[in-house]
Parts: C-alpha cells; structure tokens; sequence
C-alpha cells in the first residue's frame, strides 16, 4: 500500500549528554560526519551517514539546562529519542494521523523546514517526528546526495 503524500524515513535521533563523547562510536562504526549545527542555544544536533547513501543518525544533546532534552535525558538517559519522516507535505500527513484518532503536536514552521511531532503515547511507544524539507534548507548543509534518501527531497 502507497501512502499519498510520499513519507520515508529520513534519520534516527539518539539523545546524548555530549556529541564529542559519543561520536567516536560512530565513528568505530563507519560513519563520517555530514554537519553539526545549534538550535537557538538550546540543543546541538549533527548527523552522520555511512558514506554510502542518505542513511543517517543523529545525535542531539542539550547545550542549555531545563529543556526537553535534559528533561528527557534526566528521565531516560542517553538512548534513542525520535524516528524522523521525511513527509512531502505535514498538513497532509498530520491531517491523516488525525482523521484515524492519532495525535499530531508541535506543529511549527520554520524557514529551512515545517515539523509536527506524534508523541510516544502512539501505539508505537516512539515519537516520530514528520518532517517536510523547504527549498531553502539545501544552502550552506551537504551535497543533496548526502543529505536526502535517493539523493532529492519528496515531493507531494
């Protein structure tokens, strides 16, 4: 069964205390770093592929204190924080989740990107995060092949 708008993964989140202690285990792994950025001084996140195609990981961890990352990382510790898809249209696909009883939060625009979060309540026990690239986000990040599956965004 297709989905219409187009949704696949696009990467794993890990929640860390500090990217430099846990990237050398990706590293071990094979990966290489694609980029690393800031959020408002609240979180760093960088991502990381396989220097084969767009399968990538990321790691986030909190650059201020009482956030959503150190809460979750005070109530969890380090581990697997959000499954990212990459959605060809958030309205669309939250529109959806919401018709079959699924709640979609945090549903915010930004420049670069729109995102919406389905808390881990689904029947999954994981919070996925939908995200919908913008023309916009490909300036200053890596090639379009290191940064997309299949090496270009979906398109609704």
């Amino acid at each position: 069964m297709s989905v219409d708008p187009p949704i696949r993964v696009d990467h794993i989140g890990i929640a860390v205390e500090h990217i430099a202690d846990a990237e050398p285990f990706l590293f071990a792994l094979g990966c290489r770093k694609l980029i690393e950025e800031s959020v408002e001084g609240r979180f760093r996140w960088a991502q990381y592929d396989f220097n084969q195609d767009a399968s990538r990981l990321e790691l986030i961890a909190p650059e201020a204190p009482d956030t959503f990352l150190t809460s979750y990382l005070d109530d969890y510790g380090p581990g697997l924080h959000h499954v990212t898809l990459e959605v060809a249209a958030v309205d669309a696909v939250k529109a959806i989740l919401e018709r079959n009883g699924y709640s979609v939060v945090e549903h915010r625009e930004y420049q670069d990107w729109t995102e919406a979060f389905v808390p881990p309540s689904n029947p999954t026990g994981a919070l996925i995060q939908l995200f919908e690239y913008h023309d916009s986000y490909d300036a200053d990040r890596p090639p379009a092949g290191k940064l997309y599956v299949d090496g270009s965004r979906l398109n609704g």
